[in-house]
C-alpha cells in the first residue's frame, strides 16, 4: 500500500494562492488514481479534485473548478494541488489519498493510504 505525505499548507489571505504537494512512497505511483479531499470542523470529508493514473484526465468539485489545478509528476512520485483565488470557505485540512484503477475517483471509500493532512487557513 502506498504511503502519502502532504505538505504546503499555511495561512493565506482571501484571494491568495497556495500549492499543496503529496509525496508517495512504498508503491507504484502509476497504479493509482490520486485525489485531494478536505475536511472542516463539524463537516464530512469532501472530494476536491482527482487525477487519473496517467495524468490525462482530471476531476474537480464544482466549488473549486476554475480556481484549483491538480497535477502529478510521475518522475517525482508527487501530486500537486495549485489553489488560486482562495476563499474563506476553502479553509480546511486537506488530505491526499490513492485509489486503485477501477474505483470511482469521487467516492471516499475508493481511496486508501491517507496522509496526515495539511491545514489551509484563509483569512478574510
Amino acid at each position: 500500500q502506498v504511503q502519502l505525505v502532504e505538505s504546503g499548507g499555511g495561512l493565506v489571505q482571501a484571494g491568495g494562492s497556495l500549492r499543496l504537494a503529496c509525496a508517495a512512497s512504498g508503491g507504484t505511483f502509476s497504479n493509482y488514481h490520486m485525489g485531494w479531499f478536505r475536511q472542516s470542523p463539524g463537516k464530512e470529508r469532501e472530494f476536491v479534485a482527482a487525477i487519473r493514473w496517467d495524468g490525462d484526465i482530471t476531476y474537480y468539485a464544482d466549488s473549486v473548478k476554475g480556481r484549483f489545478t491538480i497535477s502529478r509528476d510521475s518522475a517525482k512520485n508527487t501530486m500537486y494541488l495549485q489553489m488560486n483565488g482562495l476563499k474563506p470557505e476553502d479553509m480546511a485540512v486537506y488530505y491526499c489519498a490513492a485509489a486503485r484503477r477501477g474505483g470511482s475517483v469521487y467516492a471516499l471509500n475508493s481511496y486508501g493510504g491517507w496522509g496526515q493532512g495539511t491545514q489551509v487557513t484563509v483569512s478574510s
